[in-house]
């Protein structure tokens, strides 16, 4: 089996990263929308960062971050599930 080899790059802008505490993901036929968003404590929320994908990809990402959870969990055990403030 060949391994692809990339040579990636990116820009100081990119690789400082954004902070977000909220995911809204909707979907069209041909493509997945994602949403990354500020949840503001007083209220309403900032959307920091899109990526629009196509589905192939989509499920290449659902499936590389199960196993990268996994993996993490494996080294520092479980992540505990969000609880929602109403439920507090």
């Amino acid at each position: 089996m060949n391994e692809l080899k990339l040579d990636i790059n990116i820009d100081k802008d990119v690789a400082q990263g954004r902070y977000a505490n909220l995911a809204l993901i909707a979907h069209t036929k041909n493509e997945f929308i994602l949403d990354f968003a500020l949840l503001q404590p007083q209220g309403g929320a900032l959307v920091v960062s899109r990526i629009v994908t196509s589905p192939q990809h989509a499920k290449a990402l659902l499936r590389s971050l199960a196993e990268n959870i996994a993996r993490y969990e494996e080294a520092f055990g479980p992540i505990p599930e969000p609880v929602a403030e109403n439920q507090a």
